[in-house]
Formats: structure tokens, C-alpha cells, sequence
């Protein structure tokens, strides 16, 4: 049952997606494709990769999801300013007629994942449509709320998962025996492709078969909450009703789902560990990382488990005090959300034993890449707090109950590349 009290099959104006007049590079003016795309926003979080994307092309989709001006105001307009540019000089250019758009990510090691790119309708997590499963940084949303409104796009799509294995997917599948609009390899080892449906019938055929159902938030919560920020602000009927994303049949195409990390400014390692003793049960393993995190991981099939880096080993904590779990955690939330190991970082370790506000960046950081997450720890004498990924079945079910995670508490994959396709508001 979703939080409206409505199963998946019977939820009322399910997933509702239009087509839409994609912005796309015109590959004659930039150096690649490839060269252009850039991760989500969110996961390029250290410096040397935003310069790095930079400096692969002078049209790379970071200088809008991330503009670099001095004030929060000056970046916004300078995003902009960029955006309409490219547009004037025709480095992106808007397809001649509205789209759903099949986007397709395969890797060498066997990962392929197709879902359908188009413009969904807006709605609240009461309605039961589009299920959110971690809370929001009101900082963030924000952030990109003032992005959106000055650039007046939607510059990259969110990622939604729903279990449909029915009409949708099969136009999906049948789109790719066509050949792709765009077809590009990125250096992480994936290779992108990009078709259009146009065909009148075979959009609704895919509106048809999304229609019954539910979509979960598998990346893009700040996004999702900036949408609906935005629609509220403007009202209804008007372009701000929809916003981009990508949906994927996880049915027939399971995302991977990983875990992200946390990076504690100010806590050296020794203090770490000082203020849990007794707390939990504290291990020394000397390493390498990849052994570490498969003692993290058989820790994590018996219960709570994180693991520390950041001082040339690493630290197992697991086994925490029955009694500053009963303490720490609130009882009136189910049991599966109780036994998070999210939950019982933010709730437990962050919140009463380490004091570390999780909502303040110059405090806390949120990072994908373990090593990443490690490394930065040891350069600036932070701790690093290593968490093992909870199932995709777990994060589904307790978004259906209308029970959020903590903030940053999945990374689902593989992430749409930003760059391949835009949405302006205005066309």
C-alpha cells in the first residue's frame, strides 16, 4: 500500500508523461559528445572532477548544472547567460517536434539499462504517484530551485524506477532496433544511445502502460522537491506542472544500488573512536579497502556496521548498545526503518555521540566514491564513515508506507549522464 492507501495497480492518475521539444547538442559544434556530459550535479562533489569536466570541452553541461560565478545570484545568472548562448549560437539546438526520448547505458560488464526520458506530471508524496524515499537538505532545493528559475529549464533528469514489465517496456525495446539519434562512449566505460518516439500511437502506447502505476525516487530528491517547489510558485495549468525525468522498468532492468558515504570535517579519527567506546563493539583491520568493506558487509548481514577510515586503517563498529539504540532511535516509526543503518548513523552516532549536524556542509560532506571518501579523509584529518547499501525491496516498501530515510542514504545506478538531452520551459 502506498502512503495514500492505495495499491500500486489501483493508485488514482498514476505516472503521467508528456513529450516534449528536447534541447540537444549539435555534435558538429562541441568536441564529442561524450566530451559535453557530466554526471549528475550532485555527484560531482570534488574539485578536481568539476575541473576536469571543464576542461574536456568549453561546452560541457557542467558549466550549467554547476556554475562557478562568486555569489550564489552571479552563478544562477551566469548559467543563464551560458545557457542562452549555446542556444543563440546553436550549440544546443531544440528538436523539431515534442518527444519521449529511450535512453540506453550498457557497460563491458554487463550492465544495460533502458528507460523512457519525457516530462512528468508534478505531484505531492500524498497523492501516491511519485514515492520518495529520503529526506531533502532545504538548502539544496533551495539551490536548484534558483538555478532552475533563472535558466527556466530543467537541465538534467531525475531517476525513477517503477515495476511495470509491460506495454512502456516493450516500446522501449522496440525503439533501439532503430537507429539512435546519438550514440557516445564516456570514460567510465558506459556506452550512451538515444532515440526519439514520435509516433503518436506508440506514445500512447507508453503513456498507457505507465498509467497504473507508481514511481519510486532512485536519484534525484532534491530535484523532485525543487519541482514541486516551482509548480506551487507559478500555479496550474502552466509549463513548471511538469519536470524531467527518466523512468526505468526495474522489472526487466534492475538498477544496482550503492551505498553514500559520509566525510566528517573536524572529527579527527581518535576522537571518533574515543567517544563510541563502550558503545559499540570496536575492530582495528589494517586494510586494503576492498577487505575492509567485505568485513564490513558480513557485519552488515548481522545488524548494524559502519566502517571508519581516515588515519591509515580502518575501524569496524558494529554490535551498538541495546540500550543507546532505545535511547536514540524513535519507537514510533516501523522496524525496518528503525534498523537502518542510516538511521541509526544519523539518529545514534551523529546526532547524540559525535554531535555532527548532518544538514551542515561545512560539517558533513555526502560522497559516492568509497576511496574518494577515504583519501580526502586522511589529506584533511577527517573521519570517514563507510555504510554498506540496504536493498532496493527495503527502500521500496517503506516508501509505499509514506516512511522517508535519512538524508543520502542510497545511491542507485547507473545514473542518467546530464547533457544528453534538456527540457527549456519555454518551447
Amino acid at each position: 500500500m502506498n502512503s495514500a492507501g492505495h495499491s500500486e495497480a489501483t493508485a488514482p492518475r498514476g505516472l503521467e508523461l508528456t513529450p516534449f521539444r528536447g534541447l540537444r547538442y549539435d555534435p558538429d559544434r562541441v568536441g564529442s559528445l561524450a566530451a559535453v556530459t557530466s554526471p549528475p550535479y550532485d555527484v560531482v562533489v570534488r574539485p578536481d572532477g568539476l575541473h576536469h569536466l571543464q576542461d574536456a570541452d568549453p561546452y560541457n553541461i557542467v558549466r550549467l548544472i554547476l556554475p562557478q560565478a562568486g555569489t550564489a545570484a552571479a552563478r544562477n545568472e551566469q548559467a543563464a547567460a551560458t545557457l542562452r548562448r549555446w542556444l543563440s549560437e546553436g550549440v544546443l539546438a531544440a528538436d523539431p517536434e515534442p518527444a519521449l526520448y529511450v535512453y540506453e547505458q550498457r557497460h563491458s560488464d554487463g550492465v544495460l539499462q533502458r528507460g523512457v526520458i519525457g516530462a512528468l506530471r508534478v505531484s505531492e508524496p500524498s497523492a501516491g504517484v511519485v514515492l520518495p524515499h529520503e529526506d531533502v537538505m532545504p538548502h539544496v532545493v533551495a539551490d536548484r530551485a534558483a538555478l532552475m528559475r533563472a535558466t527556466h529549464a530543467n537541465l538534467e533528469p531525475l531517476l525513477l524506477t517503477y515495476r511495470g514489465d509491460g506495454a512502456a517496456a516493450e516500446v522501449v525495446d522496440r525503439s533501439t532496433e532503430r537507429p539512435p539519434l546519438l550514440s557516445t562512449a564516456t570514460e567510465d566505460g558506459y556506452h550512451h544511445r538515444l532515440w526519439s518516439i514520435t509516433d503518436p500511437t506508440e506514445v500512447a502506447r507508453v503513456q498507457a502502460g505507465l498509467s497504473p502505476h507508481q514511481a519510486l525516487i532512485a536519484d534525484g530528491h532534491h530535484r523532485w522537491a525543487t519541482y514541486r517547489r516551482l509548480r506551487a510558485e507559478h500555479g496550474s495549468p502552466s509549463p513548471w506542472d511538469h519536470g524531467l525525468v527518466l523512468l526505468v522498468d526495474t522489472a526487466r532492468y534492475p538498477l544496482r544500488v550503492r551505498a553514500i558515504h559520509r566525510l566528517l570535517h573536524g572529527l579527527p579519527v581518535a576522537d571518533a573512536l574515543s567517544r563510541v567506546e563502550g558503545l559499540f563493539r570496536v575492530r582495528r583491520l589494517p586494510g586494503p579497502l576492498p577487505e575492509a568493506l567485505d568485513a564490513l558487509a558480513d557485519a552488515a548481514c548481522a545488524g548494524n556496521a559502519f566502517l571508519l577510515g581516515g588515519d591509515g586503517a580502518f575501524h569496524l563498529l558494529d554490535r551498538p548498545d541495546p540500550a543507546l539504540l532505545a535511547r536514540t532511535v524513535p519507537a514510533d516509526r516501523p522496524a525496518a526503518w528503525r534498523s537502518l543503518d542510516a538511521t541509526v548513523l544519523h539518529m545514534t552516532l551523529l546526532a547524540h555521540v559525535w554531535h555532527v549536524p548532518d544538514d551542515d556542509p561545512s560539517r558533513i560532506a555526502y560522497i559516492h566514491d568509497t576511496a574518494a571518501t577515504v583519501e580526502k579523509a586522511q589529506r584533511d584529518g577527517a573521519t570517514a564513515v563507510l555504510l554498506h547499501p540496504v536493498r532496493e525491496d527495503v527502500v521500496r516498501d517503506l516508501a509505499r508506507q509514506g516512511v522517508t530515510m535519512p538524508r543520502k542514504s542510497t545511491s542507485f545506478g547507473p545514473k542518467p549522464a546530464s547533457g544528453l538531452v534538456l527540457r527549456a520551459l519555454d518551447l
